[in-house]
């Protein structure tokens, strides 16, 4: 028998993506699974029903995942899609269980195999599935694009016959894979580009994109990849470096953001008061509150003479590339196990383990459970 594969229809405001394009669709038949879903649930990707050769439409939610094995989202599935779910199935998502504590709670109690694909572990075995790495560099490269819209100004020097104009400054703040991203596009579109990280081992990566890097002699490096919380003395010293660097600067780029928790305040309302007239602030970071104190989630508003971009879900807005990659995420999970029309997971698997959400009824990962018990 088959494994039959079900990918949700996106019900959130604003997204676009799909979880399944018709490449990758090829490549899971070829693991032994037939895929359905709802008729439309790719035109945010502009991907129509009938390029999804093989694909069977479903007509209802109902009829999609009442016998489905595994189901595929981007975004978390409703209530009522995870309540048609049968017991046993396999869910692959993001989730987000400390936003999304009752829907958590409704997977432990349908027994539903949740992998939350925004905890697949940092490892280098798991770079081919780390589903949030896919989406940030997508966001850092739009990141420097907004930047460049914004700015009442061009970003590479160029001579005119009535003289010069000097390329403008843009400061990335967090050297994570958007960061980075985000750099490297600043650079190509021909700014000047500085980036700064807490983590001082970043500093080679920002070199090598041809960056200066910002050194406040300050070391936070924590686990899993991301900046452990800074005391008040750090963020002092931070401040006092950091503030001539993000004054100076014609584009900041902040992207500072750790899943589950609010996002660390890098820039303050004093150090944007300060800033260059025209300059822009694009905050990466609204899905946590932002990183910028005048940050308005999903807005960009006027400070003054200064404008800051928070935009919300900025992967969606390129939502061909971004479905792309995440389905490709998707294929690369799913691979470790189903093959040959069977579900063969191997539970002593690390990427499985960590990724692993909920099963047979439990909240497995320890600080999820803790967190979730106490609400």
């Amino acid at each position: 028998m088959p494994v039959k594969v079900a990918v949700l229809m996106e019900r959130r405001p604003n997204e676009k993506r799909v979880a399944m394009v018709p490449a990758v669709a090829d490549k899971l038949a070829k693991l032994g699974c037939t895929i359905s879903m709802l008729s439309g649930a790719g035109l945010g990707s502009k991907l129509p029903d009938d390029a999804y050769k093989g694909v069977e439409i479903a007509g209802t939610e109902q009829h999609l995942l009442a016998d489905a094995d595994i189901v595929l989202s981007v975004q978390p599935p409703t209530a009522d899609d995870i309540r048609l779910m049968r017991k046993g199935s396999i869910l692959l998502s993001f989730i987000y269980p400390h936003k999304e504590p009752e829907l958590t709670r409704l997977l432990r109690d349908q027994q539903i195999t949740c992998f939350a694909m925004e905890q697949v572990p940092r490892i280098s075995r798991a770079q081919a599935m780390d589903a949030l790495s896919s989406q940030a560099a997508l966001a850092g490269y739009y990141a420097a694009l907004l930047g460049a819209t914004q700015l009442s100004r061009i970003l590479p020097m160029m001579t005119t016959a009535v003289g010069s104009i000097r390329p403008a400054r843009c400061l990335v703040m967090g050297l994570g894979v958007a960061g980075l991203q985000a750099l490297a596009t600043a650079r190509r579109l021909g700014a000047i580009t500085e980036g700064y990280d807490v983590r001082p081992e970043t500093k080679e990566q920002a070199e090598s994109l041809g960056a200066k890097f910002v050194d406040t002699g300050v070391d936070a490096r924590g686990e899993g990849g991301y900046a452990r919380e800074l005391t008040q003395e750090e963020k002092d010293k931070i401040a006092a470096v950091v503030t001539k660097h993000i004054q100076q600067a014609d584009i900041v780029i902040t992207t500072a953001a750790i899943p589950g928790r609010p996002s660390p305040k890098l820039i303050s309302k004093q150090q944007v008061d300060g800033m260059k007239l025209g300059a822009v602030i694009i905050d990466l970071a609204a899905e946590g509150g932002g990183n910028c104190e005048y940050s308005v989630p999903g807005e960009t508003i006027s400070q003054g003479q200064i404008t800051i971009a928070a935009p919300l879900n900025v992967p969606s807005m390129l939502a061909e590339h971004a479905s792309e990659l995440y389905a490709k995420n998707l294929l690369n999970l799913l691979q470790l196990f189903v093959s040959d029309g069977e579900i063969k997971p191997d539970w002593d698997d690390e990427v499985l383990a960590k990724t692993l959400l909920t099963h047979n009824g439990e909240i497995k990962p320890a600080a999820v459970k803790t967190a979730l018990e106490q609400q």
